[in-house]
């Protein structure tokens, strides 16, 4: 059995517990409890609240590089799931330094609070750096991160539960996180002292089918002139091509493709066989590639934060892009006529596809942001464009 970590405090209220039986000590925050999941760890500077909304991190506990997180507080803006009441997002979070108060114009409440409403477990005061440098090493681990006040825990329970724990290979979260039923979505992007704008003439109707979408998304697609229908991921492909879509989009989300990917697959198909324009992110990009005859895989540490480079084949250029996934596509196994598009510079990995002669393409990264640069927002106007041209309209500029 492992020996408990260095990065210990003298007086600990919150644990993470590997699966390995690793027992790392820090001050807790947020709400008390446990929770069982995977740790991983995301690089971004700024973006917090996104980061811990984004319901692509169900299943995940987040440690999180940046050493001084929570002081510019929260604010009702920076969400990112469509229903914060379903709680979809990260269950826990890990933080070098301890959460001071906020300080900024925006901030409407302080972290703590904000974590216990959300009911994310977090500790902080530990080595950040040397658990990257584990998950690097040794891959994402499972674990517990545990809070209790008091101090007092059953740690061989809780070491237990990280080793019984399956993991993320082969659980479909999309189905816990999705919309409970359709909606129109009409919020578009924020502007510096307006907030968000609202979409009041439509040129084109857009649905997207949400396994855990992200809301900047849809204010991306709304701001290009798009009337947003959100479906639940199960909805049929009957069903969406009767709501009469200029264009379909394939959202983000968590858990393994292959899972969500045995009921959202054969829709995928079956919209495949119309001429409607098909754009995916994500988890939307990696079950686009299944649906195209392609595989998917765990990979060892994942891609999370908003500093990773991609090459954008189509053009020859690099943007510098948010990510945020555990699985990728196997771009060996991608089939003939399906065309790799983007590729990390990380690592190599599969980044974006198209199919070739047709409306369709995907990709890996998060154009959106929200946290992170905009460099991919043209993907957006690309997609626009797809619809524009299907519909006998003139094409937008790709980058504004």
């Amino acid at each position: 059995m492992a020996a408990t970590a260095p990065w210990t405090t003298d007086k600990p209220t919150a644990l993470l517990v590997l699966a390995d039986g690793t027992v790392i000590e820090g001050r807790g925050l947020g709400a008390t409890g446990s929770a069982v999941a995977e740790v991983c760890f995301n690089t971004a500077l700024t973006g917090y609240e996104e980061i811990l909304t984004d319901p692509s991190y169900a299943g995940q506990i987040v440690t999180f590089t940046f050493p001084h997180i929570g002081n510019v507080g929260t604010n009702d803006e920076d969400i990112e799931d469509l229903n914060p009441a379903a709680r979809a997002g990260a269950v826990g979070a890990i933080f070098k330094a301890d959460v001071t108060d906020p300080s900024s114009f925006r901030a409407a409440g302080h972290l703590d609070q904000w974590l216990k409403r959300r009911g994310i477990v977090a500790l902080s005061g530990i080595d950040t750096r040397a658990l990257t440098a584990l998950i690097r090493e040794k891959g994402m681990p499972n674990a517990v991160i545990a809070h209790a006040p008091d101090g007092k825990f059953d740690i061989d329970d809780l070491k237990r539960r990280a080793a019984a724990w399956s993991g993320l290979v082969g659980l479909d979260l999309a189905k816990e996180v999705t919309s409970g039923q359709s909606s129109v979505w009409k919020e578009t992007p924020w502007n510096w002292n307006e907030g968000y704008g609202e979409q009041a003439d439509p040129t084109m109707h857009v649905v997207a089918i949400d396994y855990g979408v992200k809301r900047n998304i849809l204010r991306l697609l709304a701001g290009l002139g798009a009337r947003v229908t959100i479906v639940p991921a199960k909805t049929g492909a009957d069903e969406i091509l009767a709501m009469k879509p200029d264009g379909i989009f394939l959202s983000n989300g968590p858990g393994d493709p292959a899972a969500t990917g045995e009921y959202a697959v054969p829709v995928i198909r079956d919209l495949l066989k119309t001429d409607i324009p098909v754009f995916g992110i994500c988890l939307g990009h990696q079950m686009l590639a299944l649906a195209l005859g392609g595989k998917t895989e765990k990979m060892h540490q994942g891609h999370h934060g908003a500093n990773h480079p991609v090459k954008d084949h189509t053009t020859g250029k690099v943007e510098i892009v948010s990510m945020n996934h555990g699985f990728a596509v196997d771009s060996k196994s991608l089939p003939e006529g399906v065309e790799e598009t983007h590729i990390s510079l990380f690592d190599g990995s599969n980044c974006g596809i198209t199919l070739k002669g047709r409306p369709v393409f995907s990709v890996q990264h998060h154009p959106e942001a929200s946290p992170g640069p905009q460099d991919s927002h043209y993907l957006f106007r690309r997609f626009a464009n797809l619809i524009r041209t299907k519909k006998g309209e003139p094409a937008l500029a790709e980058r504004a």
